[in-house]
């Protein structure tokens, strides 16, 4: 797995943005989240104040040596993952998804997210896919497997406002030997139909299972 690729495109990026947009240049910025499972790259426009508004996000998968965005599709309940094989595909995406944010047309439009907030996002996306939709959570999030210092496995239930799909968070938080927090999380998107059949299938198959083993 190389960052090889990710670096290139993130020392080219602004400049490239800058000198196609006249938006981007006058507001746009970018922020490279390089620790993360998959490095991702924070697009925002600076307002008053030094004010940031996120508008999208650009993922690296290391192992394909891929990027791509996640976008929600409401109407089938999941999100699908748009792979971008070259840097003027990257380029067009984001301009392309600036210019539906100023013009109101993007989801993310009431969303802040401040700098050191920002550090509290998983990489996925999943969270900031989420607030766009409106998700009730029912529980708060529930502790499933802990080793002090070491690992923490929690989980989340809610309800998206707009469809009636449940939702389970998962977050995973790992400690290094440094001492950093690893925080990777996903999101698991289902009918009221389908949760039933999901609850069966795993009760009647926890005997085949193994305890988690942590090395």
């Amino acid at each position: 797995m190389s960052l090889e690729w990710f670096d290139r495109v993130s020392g080219e990026l602004q400049d490239s943005l800058e000198s196609i947009c006249e938006k981007y240049d006058q507001t746009g910025g970018m922020l490279i989240e390089r620790g993360a499972k998959h490095p991702r790259i924070e697009f925002f426009t600076e307002g008053e104040e030094d004010e940031r508004e996120y508008f999208t996000t650009l993922f690296f998968d290391p192992h394909n040596e891929e990027f791509y965005m996640e976008s929600f599709e409401p109407d089938l309940g999941h999100v699908s993952k748009i792979v971008l094989s070259d840097i003027e595909d990257i380029v067009d995406a984001v301009h392309e998804n600036l210019h539906d944010y100023v013009n109101g047309d993007g989801l993310n439009e009431e969303v802040y997210v401040d700098e050191e907030d920002l550090h509290d996002l998983d990489e996925s996306g999943d969270i900031q896919l989420l607030e766009e939709i409106e998700v009730e959570w029912e529980t708060p999030e529930v502790t499933a497997y802990l080793e002090e210092n070491e690992v923490e496995v929690t989980y989340q239930f809610g309800v998206i406002q707009e469809t009636g799909d449940g939702v389970l968070k998962r977050i995973n938080r790992i400690w290094t030997d440094d001492e950093d927090l690893i925080k990777d999380e996903t999101n698991f998107i289902f009918s009221k139909e389908e949760a039933s059949t999901i609850i069966a299938m795993i009760a009647s198959h926890m005997d085949s299972m193994s305890e988690m083993n942590i090395q």
